[in-house]
């Protein structure tokens, strides 16, 4: 589509995903950002379940019952003249193939740390994923409020496990009951936490590093403490550097606190500044589009049924990676050719919906979808004939077979587990014989949310049998003798009829492989 101000408005994209360890505040800092976007009135804590405020970017009922996120959200705003699409993903470990697939999906992420805990093991793994991508990273080290870890230190833990190179753009006046506010190296000010008590000052600037004449704040040890911890970050430190930043070398570094809202507007401010705008996506050829290719196309990283009950629709998750969508036009599905109109597409603002009629690189649109699509699917606009990288798949770990309690319900049993399914969370298997059902998933956590949607979404309620942890590895069909199989490698096939083993153990996997040398066995990833 020709649109003369293209570059003018994919410039003014921001799209980033929030990852972290669960509990470190990630969702809460998400309300808080929608809030300074305007798009919510009032920020759901998901602490505040007794009040019925629940985060607005947990929308599924098990998310607001056990106040975590368990799949990714997506959310839109205006901010400083920017167009911010930002994505909340779920920090649960059993739940990190959504969050993988959706960092494929961005330009930049946001880590949150708690700063009593540290780097944890999650935000460990999920920053390794950024890193290998080379996506820009900022950090926000949360929960200022209460008492936490000496901010050198956590300096020093980001730059020995993580391997990166921090800048902190703001130092800590105090923390817990002893906080007084954010020392703000980038701006040069100090925000304080609790105004009313500096004569409702919210900031006062800095002259030479310092509060020029009398104020309240000097009358403390603290200021000196932090005048000297913040001299010797600037010396001894390291400097700023956008181009390391843009590489993913350097971390900007942002203290805070989300749940009482203090340092997020800096943060906010600061981010849409440095954050960079959207990038030239790879292909299966290896050949980047470029985000001004005036032909329109994106993929699909993510699936989500039921987002609305009332309606028990379907959505597919759209990453807009060159030229301009517009309502009604049409496109090609490239996995198989076929034609279809975009009509009936939507963009997400908080906790509400609006249809969308235009949309650049860096928009993330939300197509309704009666199973047309696939996970990983590209569309393209005219000859542009794209096929954008293979999104990432995980080999289950855990496996259960899964039978309808009431045969009288199979027809919502089957309709529920294959659209779930199709979301990519749990995976679908049958016995190569007698086409029982096996689902495998990579934690326990998602055969729980499986469970729980399938009766309050489908009103289908499962019996579920473990199998254990098994090993499974997928076999060339050609190679394939039924008579392969035993009680210690289960012969089944995945929901495209490719057959696979599921094995007891690393020692019946070794046993196969010397009997049947020939035999190639492969795994996702």
């Amino acid at each position: 589509m020709n649109n003369p101000n293209l570059k003018q408005q994919v410039d003014s994209r921001r799209t980033f995903a929030i990852i972290s360890h669960p509990d470190a505040g990630k969702t809460t800092i998400t309300e808080q950002l929608l809030l300074f976007g305007g798009a919510i009135r009032q920020a759901g804590t998901v602490k505040g379940k007794k009040t019925g405020n629940f985060a607005k970017s947990d929308w599924m009922d098990i998310e607001k019952q056990r106040g975590i996120s368990v799949t990714s959200s997506v959310m839109q705003f205006d901010f400083d003249g920017k167009r911010v699409n930002i994505l909340d993903t779920p920090g649960h470990e059993d739940f990190s193939e959504d969050t993988y697939r959706t960092l494929m999906a961005v330009d930049s992420a946001v880590m949150v740390i708690d700063s009593a805990k540290g780097i944890e093991a999650q935000t460990k793994k999920l920053f390794q994923v950024v890193k290998r991508r080379g996506i820009p990273i900022f950090t926000f080290i949360n929960k200022l409020d209460r008492d936490g870890r000496e901010p050198l230190e956590l300096l020093e833990e980001l730059e020995e496990l993580l391997d990166i190179e921090s800048y902190p753009m703001n130092w800590p006046i105090g923390m817990g009951k002893g906080l007084e506010g954010i020392y703000d190296i980038h701006n040069e000010r100090i925000e304080f936490y609790r105004p009313e008590r500096y004569e409702g000052e919210r900031f006062v600037k800095l002259t030479n590093g310092e509060i020029s004449g009398a104020h309240p704040l000097k009358e403390q040890s603290i200021y000196e403490d932090v005048l000297g911890e913040v001299e010797l970050v600037r010396e001894a430190g390291d400097q700023f550097d956008l181009e390391k930043i843009e590489r993913g070398d350097q971390t900007p570094v942002f203290f805070g606190s989300a749940l009482t809202n203090f340092g997020v507007e800096t943060f906010l401010e600061t981010f849409v500044d440095l954050a960079p705008k959207p990038h030239a996506h790879k292909t299966e050829e290896d050949e980047p589009i470029s985000p001004y290719e005036e032909e329109f196309s994106g993929f699909v990283f993510k699936i989500q049924a039921n987002m609305n009950p009332n309606h028990r629709d379907r959505i597919a998750f759209v990453r807009v990676c060159s030229g301009t969508f517009e309502r009604g036009m049409d496109i090609t599905l490239g996995r198989t050719g076929k034609k279809m109109k975009l009509s009936n597409v939507t963009q997400f603002m908080a906790d509400t919906r609006e249809n969308v009629e235009e949309a650049v690189a860096g928009d993330i649109i939300g197509v309704y979808d009666t199973g047309n699509y696939q996970i990983g699917d590209t569309l393209y606009e005219g000859k542009l004939k794209v096929a954008y990288e293979e999104l990432p798949s995980f080999t289950p770990e855990l496996f259960m077979k899964v039978t309808a309690k009431n045969v009288m319900k199979q027809k919502s049993f089957h309709k529920g587990i294959y659209q779930l399914v199709q979301e990519g969370a749990i995976q679908l298997y049958k016995t190569y014989l007698t086409d029982e059902y096996i689902i495998g998933a990579v934690g326990q956590l998602q055969f729980e949310v499986f469970q729980h949607r399938m009766l309050n979404e489908y009103n289908a309620e499962v019996v579920m049998t473990p199998m254990g942890n098994k090993i499974a590895r997928w076999i060339d069909p050609e190679q394939l003798d039924e008579r392969m199989s035993s009680s210690r490698n289960i012969l089944a096939k995945d929901r495209f009829d490719q057959p696979l083993f599921l094995f007891e153990n690393q020692f019946a996997m070794r046993w196969f492989a010397d009997k049947y040398p020939e035999v190639e066995l492969k795994s996702l990833m």
